[in-house]
């Protein structure tokens, strides 16, 4: 089961140990052993960004979305 979760902290670290993900995923402009959570998932990935695509924009679509 996958989930996406918004948090209001500068870093996810308490929420990362609270559900112990399998796998950590973050943009391309880290490397993963710099990525707040890594040593608590199983395995950490670093995805590339996609021109055009981030999730702030997916965010704002759907609060779009919600308020009408």
């Amino acid at each position: 089961m996958d989930y996406i979760v918004i948090f209001d902290e500068d870093t996810p670290l308490d929420l990362i140990k609270l559900i112990k993900p399998d796998i950590l995923v973050k943009g391309g402009d880290y490397e993963a052993k710099e990525i707040v959570g890594s040593q608590i998932a199983k395995e950490t990935r670093v995805v590339q960004y996609k021109d055009g695509k981030s999730t702030t924009k997916i965010i704002q679509k759907v609060q779009a979305l919600c308020s009408n």
